[in-house]
């Protein structure tokens, strides 16, 4: 398996863990929906609109490295329901089983940018530091040092092409433009017998209900017709801002200045409002030139 890492995560913990049949591994390019699709999961799963604990409880992050691994894993091994474990980690980084079900979620990698730019402006790094030294000092790994954040760009626009060309090794960086299409091209281009679902961001925001219906099925999960809309409802994104203490990932660990600003604004086409057509050419081109076109073509409605 390829080996991903960041500051943040490292896919290695995945090595040694038990899948059991009928697992969900959601595994999302960072800002794409993650803890959006992680909330539909719990509805769905569990079938009721108040959630019995925190969402990053019900559905932890198992590469994630504020929490130690040996803490994560035996929370998932209690779990009696069905699992469902988000990862940031592509296809190709994670243990590949035919009897479990891949979730990738896929956004404009536009709006990613924007939406990537808020999460790093709201996370409290002291706590995280803090909490992934704790981690690490319980499962005897040795942390690699942290390389010094360069200051923050005064312009958004700097900000986004600095995203936008960031040329790092997708296994190094945790979110850039070639990162988000690697991820996506590793379950665009599957090997046919991994039970894969495909969903766009954008589509669960134009029909959340129908998604919901169709996910259910897809997953075989029983859902009452009579109860479905209180379900969607507790998905709609003011009601996760609402309970931002319960759906903000790792809320126990305290690492946001604002819970309830993680929940920023959770729409489409944000992008339209900072970049022009000479921008929108030059994104284009950069596109092109580091995705497949089939990528690069099921991700935008517009290049």
């Amino acid at each position: 398996m390829e080996r991903y890492r960041s500051i943040v995560y490292d896919s290695n913990r995945w090595e040694g863990f038990e899948l059991r049949p009928g697992d969900i591994i959601l595994s999302t390019p960072a800002k794409c929906g993650t803890t959006w699709m992680q909330m539909i999961l719990a509805l769905l799963v569990l079938g009721e609109p108040s959630l019995p604990q925190p969402l990053s409880e019900l559905s932890p992050w198992l590469d994630m490295q504020d929490r130690a691994r040996r803490d994560v894993v035996a929370d998932l091994e209690a779990q009696t329901h069905r699992r469902f474990i988000k990862t940031h980690t592509p296809l190709d980084g994670l243990p590949q089983d035919p009897d479990v079900t891949y979730i990738c979620v896929g956004r404009d990698p536009r709006d990613v940018a924007l939406s990537m730019d808020n999460h790093m402006d709201n996370l409290d790094i002291p706590a995280f530091m803090a909490a992934r030294e704790a981690a690490a000092a319980i499962d005897g790994d040795e942390l690699e040092p942290m390389i010094p954040r360069p200051p923050r760009l005064d312009d958004p626009r700097e900000r986004f092409w600095a995203w936008v060309d960031d040329d790092r090794a997708p296994t190094e960086v945790g979110s850039s433009l070639l990162r988000t299409l690697r991820h996506l091209e590793t379950f665009l281009h599957a090997p046919p017998e991994l039970d894969i679902v495909l969903l766009r961001y954008e589509d669960l925001g134009r029909d959340l209900s129908g998604s919901m219906r169709e996910l259910a099925a897809r997953l075989c999960l029983s859902v009452d017709d009579g109860a479905l809309p209180s379900l969607v409802e507790a998905a709609r994104f003011d009601a996760m801002r609402a309970n931002a203490a319960m759906t903000v990932p790792g809320g126990r660990t305290r690492h946001w200045k604002d819970n309830e600003r993680f929940f920023n604004r959770g729409t489409s086409g944000q992008w339209r409002a900072l970049l022009d057509d000479a921008d929108l050419d030059r994104y284009r081109a950069r596109a092109r030139a580091i995705g497949p076109d089939d990528v690069v073509d099921w991700v935008h409605d517009d290049l």
